[in-house]
C-alpha cells in the first residue's frame, strides 16, 4: 500500500511537472524501481503512464495548440521516426552507457535553455522549426523514446530559438511533440510485453489529473516565473543525476 502511494503521488506531481517542463519521470520511474519494478518494465511502465498524462496537460494548453498545430508538422514527423528508433534501441541494448549521459545532456539542455533570450534578442527567428531545430528535434526524440525523462526541458530550449511569442506557446508546443514521442514509443512497448498494466493504468489516472490542472495553473503564471522554475527544475534534474 505504502508503495501505491508513493506511486500515485509520483503520478500527479509528474504530470504536473511534464505540463510545464518535463521531468516527471524523475518521480515517477525511481517509484518504480522502489515498488520493485524491474528497470526496463519500469521505464516502459512509466512511459505509458505519462503519455496518458501528457495528453491530459496539452488539452490544458489547448488554446496555443489550436494556433499552432498545422506549423509543428514536420517536428511531429521527425518526432515520430525518432521516438520508434529510441524505443527499439532500449529493448536491445544495455541501458548503462545512455544512463552515463543522462546528466550531461540534461545539463547542456538547461544551459542553452538559460543562454537563450541573449541568443534570440541578436537573432529574430522567423520559424518555428529551422531545419538545425528539426536535426535537434529528432536526436531529443530518440532520447525520449530511450529514456525520455527531461525530454521536456531538452524540447523547450529548441524551441526558445523559434518564433513562439511566450512560454505558454513553447509548452503547448511541448505537449503536442511529447504526445506524438511518447505515445508512438508504447507500441513497441507493447509488441514486447513489458508494460506492468495494471500499475500504468493506475498511475495514469492520476498522470492525467495532475497533467491538466498543472496546465491550466500554469497558463496563469507570469512567463518569468515559468522560466525560472523551468530552470530550477532542469538544474536539480542534472545535480540529482550527476550525483548518481
Amino acid at each position: 500500500m505504502d508503495h501505491y502511494l508513493w506511486l500515485l503521488a509520483a503520478a500527479f506531481v509528474g504530470g504536473a511537472i511534464n505540463s510545464v517542463a518535463g521531468g516527471g519521470s524523475f518521480l515517477a520511474f525511481p517509484a518504480l524501481l522502489l515498488a520493485g519494478v524491474p528497470a526496463i518494465p519500469a521505464n516502459a511502465t512509466n512511459n505509458t503512464a505519462m503519455w496518458l498524462g501528457v495528453v491530459a496537460s496539452a488539452r490544458g494548453y489547448r488554446e496555443e495548440i489550436r494556433t499552432y498545430r498545422t506549423v509543428v508538422v514536420p517536428a511531429m514527423v521527425v518526432s515520430l521516426v525518432g521516438s520508434i528508433g529510441g524505443a527499439v534501441i532500449l529493448l536491445h541494448t544495455p541501458p548503462k552507457i545512455f544512463e552515463h549521459m543522462i546528466p550531461w545532456l540534461l545539463l547542456f539542455a538547461t544551459l542553452v535553455f538559460a543562454i537563450s533570450p541573449l541568443i534570440t534578442r541578436a537573432r529574430k527567428p522567423k520559424d518555428v522549426h529551422s531545419p538545425w531545430q528539426l536535426a535537434a528535434q529528432f536526436c531529443v526524440s530518440i532520447y525520449g523514446g530511450y529514456f525520455g525523462a527531461g525530454m521536456g526541458i531538452m524540447m523547450l530550449a529548441i524551441l526558445t530559438f523559434s518564433a513562439l511569442p511566450s512560454m505558454n506557446a513553447m509548452n503547448g508546443v511541448k505537449n503536442l511533440l511529447s504526445i506524438v514521442i511518447n505515445g508512438i514509443a508504447v507500441v513497441p512497448f507493447v509488441i514486447a510485453g513489458v508494460i506492468v498494466w495494471p500499475v500504468a493504468l493506475v498511475m495514469a489516472i492520476f498522470s492525467m489529473a495532475g497533467g491538466y490542472f498543472g496546465a491550466r495553473f500554469f497558463r496563469r503564471v507570469p512567463s518569468n516565473v515559468t522560466r525560472w522554475l523551468v530552470l530550477g527544475i532542469g538544474a536539480g534534474m542534472s545535480a540529482y543525476f550527476f550525483a548518481r
